[in-house]
């Protein structure tokens, strides 16, 4: 159901006055514009309302009219009639179209505030997720040059954009807890390394890519990294899909994009309260904003939707405002999580994973909504105990490793923690636990992450290359046209052009075989089989 806009957001009242607007084209711009916004405001998600209000007939898509008659009753049923009422098309007169009276549109509105909201120069709504935005940047900063430094454990969705965009990639590998299968982040100093690694090959980086917050809560020094990448002339994208609450709370972290970020991917639904699917993407005030802007237009231009949901767009439009209003409720939110820490450090059988963040030099803040937890005293892999919860409680945890389980706090939201505790308690203590732990007793660990190999040819190239399938055995020494990952910890172990090697096709076979593991990517769940380039 969707959230009833307050009073105040449902009034006409405009941002900002309407004869100093900018044009349609000019969505989400704040320079120029005034520096006060009024974030009671809901303007896309009240211009939705009024629509509706005015009871219009629909002639036109989509099919099921905005109503539960005819064959739609079952659809009303399920989502209610008001869901189907707002979902609108795209280009309606004063929604996202200008009107003689009202040239700045409420669309242009509700981009302005949540630029204004994450520190950004220019937001964009995004209704295919932060994979859409991943896509949308790397094609975008390929106008910049054709060489990118990115953190290897990059979502693939980042990778498939490189490959779509004829990018090479040069790598900088994060930090790893090889205890619990975590990847984290990279630190200034591995940066710089890196960069500099690639100048004297004569493969300087055009763009740099990295992940912060991680899976696990983990943040990387952003401002840190902004500076070396700048310093390299090159703009910092970061991956802060996990981190889109970030800036709304003393005791979170601050946004990206006011710590020199140059692009942020938001993944708004995470954690921010919008709906499943909906992201945005923000441009920073940085050195590159001027060449970037119009390059990120164009490329959100490939990789929109030209039936873009008014549904998402709403929840984006209204999950700023909650955040933007709600720091009390985001308060309590941080206070149950960290005391939900607190009752599992008073068990042994518990760790909190963050609380030796310390010992990796890339880590200087925590995501305290997040809270990662060591199992491994219990016996039990966090993969069972994850799947134990759901079966036994319906309880879901967002991810599990071999050794730990992860919660993922909503902000502003306050799960019942007590119970989810004693829950635990009665997973590990259970019949079954027993079990767990005499079938995985003395469970040999994986070996460790294999050295990626040489690049053969561009991802690209090796992705569209007339192919064969072989036999591991026979893959060695061959050039790969499959990204491969395994995971824990979901580092890409073989990507299309490289190499693969004998240490890779050990490695691989030996997370396959691990109860606890498997290979993103693989032709069967085994890796007996690898997709290779023909006559590599």
């Amino acid at each position: 159901m969707l959230i009833d806009a307050s009073a105040a957001a449902r009034t006409e009242t405009p941002l900002i006055p309407r004869d100093e607007a900018t044009t349609p084209g000019e969505a989400g711009r704040t320079t120029g514009e005034p520096e006060a916004f009024d974030h009671t405001l809901t303007p896309y998600a009240s211009a939705l309302e009024r629509y509706v209000e005015s009871g219009p007939t629909h002639l036109m898509v989509p099919g099921h009219g905005g109503s539960d008659r005819g064959i739609n009753g079952r659809l009303a049923e399920f989502l209610g009639e008001k869901a189907m009422h707002l979902d609108v098309p795209m280009l309606i007169d004063g929604i996202d179209l200008p009107t003689a009276e009202h040239p700045r549109t409420p669309l242009d509105e509700a981009l302005a505030l949540a630029a204004d909201a994450w520190g950004a120069r220019r937001t964009w709504f995004l209704t295919n997720g932060a994979s859409q935005a991943n896509r949308t940047v790397a094609l975008a900063v390929r106008g910049l040059g054709d060489r990118v430094m990115q953190q290897r454990s990059a979502h693939s969705s980042f990778s498939d954009g490189v490959l779509v965009a004829g990018i090479t990639p040069s790598y900088v590998f994060p930090n790893v807890d090889h205890d619990n299968g975590m990847a984290h982040g990279v630190s200034p100093e591995a940066l710089d390394r890196a960069l500099t690694e690639a100048e004297a090959r004569g493969e300087r980086a055009n763009s740099v890519y990295v992940i912060s917050p991680s899976y696990f809560g983990s943040v990387a020094d952003v401002r840190g990294l902004s500076e070396v990448a700048h310093r390299h002339g090159a703009p910092l994208i970061v991956d802060g899909a996990w981190g889109p609450h970030f800036g709304f709370h003393p005791e979170l972290p601050e946004s990206p994009a006011r710590l020199g970020a140059d692009l942020v991917i938001s993944s708004t639904h995470k954690l921010a309260g919008s709906l499943t699917q909906s992201a945005m993407l923000h441009l920073g005030e940085g050195p590159f904003a001027d060449r970037l802007e119009p390059l990120v237009e164009r490329a959100f231009g490939m990789t929109a939707s030209t039936s873009t949901s008014a549904l998402l767009r709403a929840s984006l439009d209204i999950a700023r405002h909650a955040l933007m209003t709600g720091t009390e409720q985001i308060g309590r939110s941080i206070e149950e999580a960290k005391r939900f820490r607190e009752i599992l450090r008073q068990d042994s059988r518990f760790a909190v994973v963050s609380d030796d963040f310390g010992a990796f030099d890339d880590i200087v803040d925590t995501d305290l909504l997040r809270v990662p937890i060591d199992v491994s005293v219990t016996g039990v892999g966090g993969h069972w105990l994850r799947q134990r919860l759901i079966e036994a409680n319906d309880i879901y945890f967002e991810m599990s490793t071999a050794t730990s389980i992860v919660a993922v706090i909503g902000a502003g939201k306050t799960p019942d923690l007590d119970f989810t505790y004693r829950a635990m308690v009665e997973a590990v203590e259970s019949p079954e636990a027993a079990a767990e732990r005499a079938a995985h007793a003395g469970a040999e660990r994986f070996p460790s992450l294999p050295a990626p190999g040489a690049m053969r040819v561009s991802p690209r190239e090796g992705f569209f290359a007339e192919t064969e399938v072989v036999d591991a055995s026979a893959a060695v020494g061959r050039v790969s046209a499959d990204t491969l990952a395994a995971y824990p910890p979901g580092i890409p172990n073989v990507m299309p052009g490289e190499e693969i090697t004998d240490e890779a096709v050990r490695f691989l076979s030996a997370v396959a075989a691990s109860p606890t593991g498997y290979v993103r990517g693989a032709i069967d769940p085994a890796v007996t089989k690898y997709r290779v380039i023909r006559d590599s």
